[in-house]
């Protein structure tokens, strides 16, 4: 049988802050080894990241991967944060290049290692001004206070 792996799921929070998101994408990424094994214990930031196109193809840029290195007697840890591939089908490849040239940006969401495949959800979306973060803010701080007020209850 088997062992089970633990589930990791890596969220960008400040994604949904930051961006009113549109469209969302279930994609496959493209890793090495040591870059599987670190998202699996959830030494992965998508803070700051997002996607590009170049060629008709998708790439994950500036996501930072801890990546333990072991040699005897000695382990070092480095963060890596080059570009990877993104695995979609070419009708959604066409919707964001299409989101892209509206002048929408294409953020990563999420990372699962739920199954064995490695899966990443990017979606589209229009930045925020100033003033909709503050709202943002407000909504967030009136739910809290009522949930608060009922928990009390």
């Amino acid at each position: 049988m088997p062992k089970k792996q633990p589930e990791a799921t890596i969220q960008n929070r400040r994604a949904r802050f930051d961006y009113q998101i549109r469209d969302e994408f279930t994609v496959g990424i493209i890793l090495t080894g040591q870059e599987v094994k670190a998202a699996r214990t959830g030494q992965v930031s998508l803070k700051g990241s997002y996607v590009t196109v170049k060629g008709g193809e998708l790439w994950l840029t500036n996501a930072s991967f801890s990546i333990i290195h072991t040699e005897p007697g000695k382990m070092t840890r480095t963060v890596e944060t080059a570009a990877r591939k993104l695995l979609a089908n070419k009708k959604e490849i066409a919707q964001i290049i299409a989101a892209k040239d509206q002048g929408l940006t294409v953020v990563p969401l999420s990372m699962s290692t739920r199954t064995r495949f490695i899966k990443l959800t990017i979606a589209t979306a229009k930045g925020k001004k100033e003033y909709d973060k503050r709202e943002t803010i407000k909504r967030r701080d009136i739910d809290r206070e009522t949930r608060r007020a009922a928990k009390v209850l």
